[in-house]
């Protein structure tokens, strides 16, 4: 293990979080020199990184849910930087951290300082990277349109109620779907290209998904006649349930051409595009998983 210095990069929202603050001085009496630096507006993230960078230090945590964790990974990948980055968990979904296995806790997401990093993939769409996944349709419509009020009080429960609620707007949408070895095109309700397993708080919709193999796992729910049945098994269980009719396939890249337009979610964070390039950029980040990571392929 090297030197024994790390800087935590925090929302803001959680800066009075007692377990938080717990778990920083465990690490502190644990003989870890543990700096800590809190967001307050849209780009703190990347610059607070940019610092941490040049001043020299080699570990960083992201605290926050699904959006921060990609906002830093994101920072620091496109810094090149060799430096390696802990995800400490403290959002509703969480659902990178909790297919990767890391401890929702604080104090044992902390204790992966530790760890031996290991090198993962980040997807990129356009020249935006997402560490878990990119989804579009109806599932990143629930995503967007679930109010921050309604996850505190109902946790993941929160996207499942959403989608409820939204579907007298349900609509399918059209795409051109191209990569190595793979064409497909149609009608369809919802989409998910993934570096990691699940979205939309606990819903698995690339549940075979790696982050170090080079690949992202494409899953495309096309449009069906009983378009409130899929819906409603796609609410409650993810793609399993939907095995028998979902297009689904494990490429480096994957072109998409929406005529009408695509609305895409990557990790929390919206994106429009009528035509994009979805691509795995292997070996992007050093992260802390633990060792037995169901994301981690076989040795």
């Amino acid at each position: 293990m090297g030197e024994r210095k790390a800087l935590l990069i925090l929302h803001g929202k959680q800066a009075t979080n007692d377990e938080v603050r717990a778990a920083v001085q465990a690490r502190r009496d644990a003989g870890w020199d543990l700096a800590v630096r809190v967001t307050w507006e849209s780009g703190d993230a990347r610059r607070l990184v940019d610092e941490a960078l040049a001043a020299g230090y080699r570990t960083l945590i992201a605290g926050g849910g699904d959006g921060t964790l990609r906002e830093v990974a994101e920072a620091m990948a496109l810094a090149r930087s060799d430096a390696s980055l802990v995800l400490l968990p403290l959002g509703t979904a969480n659902d990178f951290a909790r297919a990767a296995g890391i401890p929702q806790a604080p104090d044992g997401a902390l204790a992966l300082l530790d760890a031996e990093p290991r090198a993962i993939d980040l997807g990129d769409a356009n020249g935006h990277l997402f560490l878990n996944m990119a989804t579009g349709g109806f599932g990143s419509k629930i995503t967007a349109n679930t109010s921050e009020d309604l996850k505190k009080v109902l946790g993941g429960a929160a996207y499942f109620l959403t989608g409820l609620t939204h579907f007298a707007e349900v609509h399918s949408a059209f795409g051109r779907f191209h990569g190595p070895g793979f064409s497909w095109e149609g009608e369809f309700l919802a989409l998910g290209i993934g570096n990691g397993r699940q979205a939309g708080g606990g819903h698995p919709l690339c549940p075979q998904a790696a982050v170090d193999d080079g690949l992202l796992d494409l899953c495309i729910v096309p449009a069906a006649q009983d378009v409130v049945g899929t819906l409603t098994t796609l609410l409650s269980g993810g793609i399993l349930g939907l095995e028998a009719v979902s297009i689904c396939a494990r490429l480096p890249w994957i072109e998409v051409e929406a005529p009408e337009g695509l609305d895409l979610n990557l990790d929390g964070e919206p994106m429009e595009s009528a035509s994009l390039r979805i691509a795995a950029r292997e070996r992007a980040l050093r992260v802390h998983l633990p060792a037995d990571s169901p994301l981690l392929s076989p040795a």
